[in-house]
């Protein structure tokens, strides 16, 4: 077995392969940039190297960096994660080189599957059902047009090297296809070093189900049971589970058995995923194969009790599989919910900063978090917005999702932007709740973004008698501390009414053992709790049921947060609410004159000139943030006034960029 290892990577798939080396007492390496200096996977790790600046092409995807750092620490093998240099083959062929094992595929898996234009071919080769396309490299726009039609619209262009979302378009006319293009190609080029891009067939109301695969180095290769990664917004994966709520135990099998073919057909050793779509009828295609780690490898953990990382660690080093396909037991239901520094009510722009607050929730048997993040550190500009993973599991798929409302109810992260009102009203959504999803669920239901209204509470009065618990537990504490007189004593109220949604409701408090008992439309709400005064998690009872809200006390109002809803709430006397009723709005100021910035991110591109007339639609700007391409457009017809930024700016959220007459 190895000594010690370097890990190819940052955040929380570092401190992911750090962990399980940990407990096989095997040293680890760190790399790190510049802007990672203070990362969490530096501090976890034994050794930890510097191998440049920010960008990730002056660090973390230089090759000889790497191995530089290999030959300095000792490092006998290198673990990828994902992303980066995972699907590189050259990166693999270089350290096999230097001597140092590669924990994943060999080289020529990597350059057969890693490519997706490439692994179609040996896909149908090897009996693999694959999706109707275009799997040449194409040269230019008017090319992918052609190609376009010829296949038929809908259609997906894609990265030949991509991943995660990246590189990937769909068009449903020539002008989105030529579009879609250049996109595809930049982005491509932007984040893998491979501008080269192919087309297939857009096959609408699909399902994205992965098989996980797993081969050793003396023929032995097994599949693991599916993942279903249907829930996604642009191409991006939000939620995760296994198994799948869809499918049967006959297609189960027979995705399995491809995937295997396919792995077999490669000599394929390690840990990769298969992926393939599926439509109502369950009928599958082969969409890619992705020769890593996966970011939603956990569920799988849950549902077999394999570690995958250490699986990893043992093919490199030579070992066998341990067991066999009939070994392989499914138990259980997992759920992975990815938890981004992205703003879901601003069209879910990323968002850059310090993590001011970090206070994921306690792990035990049924949670888990993967993270590479701590209190007080930064989400950067230059990398995945990724926070953390949210990973739950139960003996059923109710069971599962019940621990991740809980789990999401707990996690209190303040200082940047997040994603958990949207993961939570996820949970709770209808078509979620009985399996009924699709790639295009997230866009059919959320047409127009994500809105606060999109995520109301199903319960208001919890949140009511927690505002007048709240509210209640502070005036006490006032009254015995503002000074008391003899004979004089200050008392406290019992009738209050609390507004929240621009509401009002009268409530009655009265204290009583461990809490207060809040009397509202004719009903009495027990809360107990042993709260203390600045405490952002508010646990407790409510009528002998547990619950937990995250609370914060904003000036004269009460921000709490439950079940993905987030209300402020204001608890006054009668008199007070009455007079505030009267009190005039104050109107935001008037920016629709301005092109403003709609996160931080770097402007790569103003499309206009002082002057010029513009068409509602027409491109505007253009900025780079966390490896994508974000393009703004004008929202109504309008003429240039001033430029107020220029290419190569670092923009901050609502900065201007272009003011109009």
């Amino acid at each position: 077995m190895f000594k010690k290892i370097l890990i190819a990577n940052r955040g929380e798939i570092a401190c992911r392969v750090i962990k399980t080396a940990r407990k096989m007492g095997i040293k680890t390496v760190a790399v790190y940039s510049e802007a990672d200096r203070d990362a969490l996977h530096v501090e976890m790790a034994d050794e930890a190297v510097l191998i440049g600046p920010p960008p990730t092409a002056q660090s973390y995807l230089v090759m000889e960096r790497i191995l530089q750092a290999c030959r300095d620490t000792g490092a006998e093998a290198v673990h990828p994660g994902y992303g980066f240099l995972s699907e590189r083959a050259a990166f693999c062929e270089a350290l096999e080189k230097e001597g140092i094992a590669f924990i994943g595929p060999k080289v020529r898996a990597i350059e057969a599957m890693g490519d997706k234009i490439t692994s179609k071919k040996l896909a149908k080769e090897a009996g693999v059902t694959t999706v109707p396309g275009y799997t040449e490299v194409i040269k230019d726009a008017k090319e992918a047009v052609e190609i376009a039609l010829e296949i038929g619209y809908p259609v997906m262009i894609k990265a030949s090297a991509g991943g995660g979302g990246k590189g990937m378009r769909v068009a449903w006319n020539d002008n989105e296809c030529r579009d879609g293009f250049e996109r595809s190609t930049n982005e491509a080029r932007s984040s893998f070093g491979d501008d080269r891009v192919f087309i297939e067939k857009y096959i609408e109301e699909p399902r994205h189900i992965e098989i996980q695969v797993l081969g050793d180095s003396y023929g032995n290769i097994v599949y693991l049971g599916e993942r279903e990664c249907s829930l996604q917004r642009r191409h991006q994966k939000v939620i995760e589970e296994a198994p799948s709520p869809f499918l049967d135990e006959i297609t189960r099998r027979a995705m399995g058995e491809q995937a295997v073919a396919l792995a077999r057909a490669v000599d394929y050793q390690s840990a990769g995923t298969v992926e393939f779509i599926v439509d109502s009828k369950r009928n599958f295609y082969f969409l890619e194969m992705n020769t890593r780690l996966q970011v939603e490898h956990p569920v799988t953990e849950y549902i077999t009790g394999l570690d995958l990382v250490e699986q990893m660690i043992r093919v490199a080093a030579g070992e066998p599989l341990s067991f066999t396909q009939d070994d392989v037991k499914l138990k259980g239901w997992a759920i992975e919910a990815r938890v981004y520094a992205e703003d879901p009510f601003r069209n879910f722009l990323p968002s850059i900063g310090r993590l001011v607050k970090y206070m994921p929730p306690k792990e035990s048997e049924v949670v888990r978090v993967d993270t590479g993040v701590y209190e007080g550190g930064e989400v950067s500009m230059y990398y995945d917005p990724m926070i953390a993973k949210l990973i739950t599991y139960g003996a059923t798929r109710d069971r599962a999702i019940a621990h991740m409302r809980d789990a999401l109810n707990e996690f209190f992260i303040r200082g940047v932007a997040h994603n958990i009102s949207f993961l939570a009203a996820l949970m709770v959504h209808t078509r979620f709740m009985t399996g009924r999803i699709s790639t295009n669920m997230i866009a059919e239901e959320y047409p127009h973004g994500f809105h606060a209204a999109d995520a109301p509470h199903d319960d208001p009065a919890l949140l009511i008698a927690v505002a007048a618990f709240l509210h209640r537990r502070y005036m006490d504490r006032a009254a015995q501390i503002s000074g008391q007189l003899l004979g004089h004593e200050s008392t406290v109220s019992n009738d209050w009414v609390v507004l929240m949604g621009g509401q009002s409701y009268p409530v009655h408090i009265d204290p009583a053992e461990g809490g207060y008992d809040v009397d509202y439309m004719g009903e009495t709400y027990q809360v107990r709790s042993d709260w203390q005064f600045g405490q952002p998690l508010f646990k407790g009872t409510l009528n002998g049921t547990d619950i937990c809200i995250q609370v914060e006390r904003r000036d004269l109002h009460y921000r709490l947060f439950h079940w993905g809803s987030q209300a402020d709430v204001m608890v006054m006397s009668p008199r007070v609410a009455g007079l505030q009723a009267l009190m005039p709005e104050k109107a935001p100021p008037d920016m629709s004159k301005y092109l403003l910035s709609p996160m931080p991110g770097l402007l790569t591109k103003i499309a206009v000139q002082i002057g010029q007339e513009v068409k509602a639609g027409e491109e505007l700007a253009v900025i780079e943030a966390m490896k994508m391409e974000n393009v703004l457009r004008a929202d109504q017809d309008a003429r240039v006034a001033k430029i107020l930024a220029a290419p190569g700016d670092s923009l901050a959220v609502d900065q201007s960029i272009i003011e109009f007459e």
